[in-house]
């Protein structure tokens, strides 16, 4: 089991204490001055993003929002990504309640700053970090729980993230295949750099008795075992199942050509050509591509033969709008612009924007990942819709002009 930590401090960006937590009696204040020190020495460092600062003995893991420096100190061997993630979550708790987290909202909540402290960490191991459980019990107009007041069964219930009394009229669970990819492709038409960035979202809408017992996922991945299945008591509403990234060779999916031909400084010619590179059963949706013109283009004269384009001067550059894009077809594009035919004789570079494409791919995915059943076991036996989609769209999606 991973150490504990010693103690919590929350600074302000001078490096003064603001409010500080002791759990274990191996630190003191002045433990915080050590480490802003040792902070202010990294500014000039190159890895001075490293949120894990060392001195004498003692482990500082950090980070900061606004203008509030959030810190653990620790003797002990920490999990550090561990306590990084509770951090966040302190952030996310404090926002809950103060609505902003920063100095100003610091000093007017100490009172409940320290109690969600004393529940969210015990005795150096955080606990609970669920921003609706803890307001449960901890109200933010009395500032300080009732010591009467009964807990509320989701901090004595094994499953904290889900609340007592969630009813739904139709029991579902939505789960959502989305995968961004990224592309870029150089002027010689090589895909210098491609990943895949996936994530199972889902939503759970299920009236929660004590039955319920999971709802179990069996995902297959071409590139990892067979069978895989994740089964868990899923909290109520929206939320991440699982995020995964592919670093792969990946064929664009609408490859975009463009040739540009000016004509005696004064006319600008430019043909584009954009295909869709997927089987033809799978259709790209609010296809948008945005190919950049010369600033100082004007009048333009633009015919596609799918879909609409307009000239969006503040973006210098024209934008391409496909509704619908099956697979295995090919469109195109003319524009001509003109120019102004007296140019500065020092005129600056002309601009080499890149052509960015957007686009929406339903019922597909580029890594090939797919659902092989999603279940719901409940022993009363209430019936539950289960829903399973997938979508692909484009992430950083770019190609240099030819």
């Amino acid at each position: 089991m991973a150490g504990a930590v010693s103690a919590l401090f929350l600074l302000d960006i001078k490096g003064r204490v603001l409010v500080w937590r002791d759990y274990r009696g191996d630190v003191t204040a002045i433990q915080a001055e050590r480490f802003f020190t040792k902070l202010i020495e990294k500014e000039g460092d190159p890895q001075s993003q490293d949120p894990v600062v060392y001195d004498n003995g003692v482990t500082y893991m950090f980070i900061q929002h606004s203008n509030v420096y959030l810190m653990t100190a620790a003797r002990q061997n920490c999990n550090a990504a561990s306590l990084l993630t509770f951090l966040h979550r302190v952030v996310d708790v404090f926002k809950h309640y103060f609505e902003e987290l920063e100095e100003e909202s610091l000093r007017d909540n100490f009172v409940v700053v320290y109690e969600l402290l004393d529940e969210m960490m015990d005795f150096g191991y955080p606990q609970y970090t669920e921003a609706k459980i803890l307001s449960e019990f901890i109200k933010t107009d009395a500032y300080r729980m009732e010591t009467t007041q009964r807990p509320p069964m989701a901090v004595t219930n094994a499953v904290s993230w889900r609340s007592e009394g969630i009813a739904y009229k139709k029991n579902e669970v939505f789960l959502d295949v989305v995968e961004s990819v990224n592309i870029l492709v150089n002027s010689n038409g090589q895909v210098i750099r491609s990943d895949v960035v996936g994530a199972l979202k889902m939503r759970t809408y299920l009236r929660f008795v004590s039955s319920l017992e999971s709802v179990i996922v069996c995902v297959r991945l071409a590139r990892f075992e067979n069978d895989r299945t994740i089964s868990f008591i899923p909290p109520d509403g929206s939320f991440d199942l699982m995020t995964y990234r592919l670093s792969t060779q990946v064929k664009p999916l609408v490859w975009v050509e463009a040739q540009v031909e000016k004509h005696s400084r004064s006319r600008v010619e430019i043909v584009v050509k954009a295909r869709s590179q997927f089987k033809e059963r799978s259709t790209a949706t609010n296809v948008e591509i945005e190919l950049p013109v010369p600033a100082d283009a004007s009048n333009p004269n633009i015919r596609t033969s799918m879909g609409s384009a307009s000239y969006a001067p503040e973006r210098d550059a024209l934008m391409w709008k496909i509704k619908s894009f099956p697979g295995g077809k090919e469109y195109m594009l003319r524009a001509e612009f003109n120019l102004p035919s007296i140019t500065a004789e020092e005129a600056t570079p002309e601009r080499k924007a890149p052509i960015r494409v957007k686009f929406e791919i339903p019922y597909f995915t580029v890594s090939g990942i797919q659902v092989r059943y999603l279940k719901i076991i409940e022993k009363s036996g209430y019936q539950a819709l289960p829903w399973v989609r997938y979508i692909t769209m484009a992430g950083e999606y770019e190609l240099r002009l030819i």
